[in-house]
């Protein structure tokens, strides 16, 4: 009896052996041989043998453009957790191929090369998408040679690890894919970091988030019982960056993403919610973690505009259920989104805002008020402080200031801030308060909506307004047709008649600014119920003009030619040129401000050097060519007559000349980089480059607000 015992243990166990191993120690797969391809107009995908994710194309938008992803195949969502094209997505009728040599190449419709998949050539005998989400390329022992899960893109799977230097970059927005403002880094050095990219930024600024675990973390795993957790190089649990509660990935489809938003966040969607792990939860992508718990308060530093942009502040809101919350951007009263479809660029005054330069700018009662926001604050960079207030004195410190924004009020302080307005949060229950300078209604361009009973208008005075506004356009464009315009690069001009300008300035009164062969006027323009203000520059010959499209320069809105009358119109820049900012200003703008500017006119550069369909050289690059809008946004002036200069002219100015324009050689784009180190010298030290000789150190310190060192590495990191 003992030895049939024995015999039927030992068969059995043999049996065992010729099992498959389960799902979590070697992935399933079905292979995808040599030469097998997709196309965007297939509509097919490369399945996982479960069929719970897809490799294939992914349209993310109306106008037919695909990203090479993979996805969540069996949920309604079929959410993408990585793809190979992220900014750079491709139309239709590309292909992604994998090639007879074992090469996976994406290739748009004419055959150019978009991405490659970082594999050794030689080996590669097939691919496979696997049960974990995982593609990968293999050889003929199925050794993995390539896996998505070494490059990923903003999440991590089960069974997936994040090694020294591996990042997780968020999308940009709900609806973009493509790279966005905040990345998930596990330093060389051991330290698991969160990172804001925003701008001026290109690479990350600072940290917000940290594990504080250098030198010893070493990987980021995310097990099967749904934990992500830090571990040493001997497997020791350093931290649980998302904590220590878990949910088997038999009962949930799971995923851990670095969000848009900033916030690092462990989804779960229940794979049946018959089983005994999915009951309770709903059928839909549940948070069951969130890292930082308040994205507002966390994000905070020198550079940017803090979680949502600058103007604007953050205010965490509460979702469906628990670790839920997410932030929202909000605006101050009567100020509005710079782009309504990406709120992280930060808002902008919807009003006129309080003119400095003006001869007699009054007390600003009679233009302005004050509208508060409860729990509000932007606790970073402030000009003044005044002790021993009350709210009301606070009130009347800022309406009373030209400078003055915003000022904070906080346990009988006042803080008087300039915009750019940086790190903005609303703290619930928090006693500060934020007092917000506004135009007074009856001279804002906003339009708030109207009571229902204010709203019903009669059909006789809707066709009295349709008339109108027919009558004024006819007004309109009749009178556009008298001045005479010469021929320009662009249609898209307008033509003023020297009347209407005329009118505009209040018969040329009020002077911006003069140069040698220019004056700029100050002008008000009436439109359809709205306001725009306008520089008008007045010259002595117009041969032609050159409108340049880049928020780094000053948009040309239109010209005049009649007689011996030549006008431009541009859009007026409310704070002026960056020489009132640097050299009489006070307080002088902050080292935040000054990158910003630094940053903005090297851009405009760039269009004017090399994106512009006409290569343009400014020649004249210097502070008071750079103006600044109300957020003050740095722009670029006087560009589109610079490729217009006779062989006899001259053009620039002492102090920003380059060499070049003093020797009979070839004028190229270096004159311009030259003027701008200048202009550069003169940000980092707020003083004129005639006025540098006896600088030492200590001024540094004292105006960059910084040691030379530090400047030097902020500045171009």
């Amino acid at each position: 009896m003992s030895s049939l015992l024995k015999l039927h243990c030992t068969f059995s166990f043999f049996l065992l052996l010729l099992l498959p191993f389960p799902a979590d120690s070697q992935p399933t797969s079905t292979n995808i041989s040599l030469g097998s391809f997709l196309t965007t107009t297939s509509n097919a995908s490369w399945l996982s043998p479960s069929g719970d994710f897809a490799f294939g194309f992914q349209r993310i938008n109306i106008q037919a453009l695909f990203l090479l992803a993979i996805w969540f195949n069996r949920i309604p969502e079929q959410t993408i957790v990585w793809s190979a094209n992220r900014n750079n997505p491709v139309p239709t009728g590309s292909r992604v191929q994998l090639t007879s040599d074992g090469l996976l190449v994406l290739t748009d419709p004419s055959g150019r090369s978009i991405w490659t998949a970082n594999s050794v050539r030689t080996g590669v005998s097939h691919a496979a998408m696997l049960d974990t989400g995982n593609f990968v390329l293999a050889d003929s022992n199925s050794s993995n040679l390539w896996g998505s899960f070494d490059q990923p893109t903003d999440t991590l799977l089960p069974t997936q690890t994040l090694n020294q230097g591996g990042e997780l970059i968020s999308k940009y927005s709900r609806s973009n894919h493509s790279s966005g403002r905040f990345k998930l880094i596990l330093h060389t050095d051991g330290n698991l970091m969160m990172y804001t990219t925003a701008y001026p930024q290109e690479k990350e600024a600072y940290s917000y988030w940290s594990t504080e675990t250098l030198p010893q973390g070493y990987r980021v795993m995310f097990n099967q019982s749904g934990l992500v957790y830090l571990m040493a190089k001997n497997e020791t649990v350093l931290s649980y960056p998302l904590g220590t509660d878990g949910e088997s990935t038999q009962d949930f489809f799971q995923r851990a993403t670095m969000d848009f938003d900033g916030v690092f966040r462990k989804y779960l969607y229940p794979k049946s919610n018959t089983s005994s792990g999915g009951s309770g939860w709903a059928m839909r992508w549940n948070t069951q973690a969130i890292q930082p718990p308040n994205i507002c308060t966390s994000v905070r530093g020198l550079f940017g505009g803090g979680a949502c942009g600058v103007n604007s502040y953050c205010h965490m809101e509460s979702g469906r259920e628990e670790n839920a919350a997410s932030p929202s951007c909000k605006c101050p009263p009567r100020y509005v989104f710079m782009d309504p479809s990406d709120e992280s660029k930060g808002c902008m005054k919807n009003f006129a805002s309080h003119d400095c330069r003006a001869e007699s700018n009054g007390s600003g009662d009679d233009q302005f008020d004050i509208m508060e926001i409860p729990s509000t604050n932007w606790p970073d960079f402030f000009y003044d402080q005044l002790e021993s207030q009350t709210e009301g004195m606070c009130r009347q410190a800022c309406l009373s200031d030209c400078l003055c924004d915003v000022a904070i009020f906080f346990g009988g302080f006042c803080w008087k801030k300039r915009m750019p307005l940086t790190n903005g949060r609303m703290e619930e229950g928090a006693s500060v308060k934020a007092l917000i300078k506004v135009g007074r209604s009856n001279s804002s361009s906003l339009a708030y909506p109207r009571k229902k009973d204010e709203s019903r208008s009669s059909v006789f005075l809707n066709l009295l307004l349709l008339s109108t506004t027919l009558l004024f356009f006819s007004w309109w464009r009749r009178n556009n047709k008298r001045g005479q315009l010469h021929p320009t690069s662009s249609v898209n001009l307008l033509s003023f008649s020297y009347s209407q300008l005329e009118s505009a300035t209040g018969g040329f009164k009020e002077v911006l600014g003069r140069g040698a062969s220019a004056t700029v006027y100050k002008g008000i323009l009436q439109n359809v119920g709205e306001t725009i203000t306008i520089a008008v520059k007045k010259m002595d010959k117009l041969w032609g003009v050159e409108e340049g499209n880049h928020k780094n320069l000053v948009k040309l809105v239109g010209v005049c030619s009649e007689g011996k009358n030549h006008l431009l119109v541009y859009e007026y820049m409310s704070n002026g040129s960056l020489a009132s900012l640097l050299f009489k200003a006070d307080p002088r703008p902050n080292w935040y401000t000054r990158a910003q500017i630094a940053i903005s006119v090297a851009r405009g550069l760039v269009y004017l050097h090399e994106e512009c369909s006409t290569q343009i050289i400014h020649c004249d690059i210097k502070p008071q060519n750079i103006l600044l809008d109300e957020s003050l946004t740095a722009k670029i002036s006087d560009f589109g007559l610079a490729k217009l200069l006779k062989v006899e002219q001259t053009r620039g100015t002492k102090g920003y000349v380059a060499p070049e324009l003093f020797r009979s050689v070839a004028i190229t784009t270096k004159v311009d980089t030259y003027s701008f180190g200048v202009v550069l010298l003169e940000l980092v030290c707020c003083r004129r480059n005639f006025e540098m000789n006896g600088v030492d150190p200590e001024w540094f310190r004292q105006f960059a607000g910084c040691s030379v060192q530090i400047i030097e590495l902020s500045f171009f990191y």
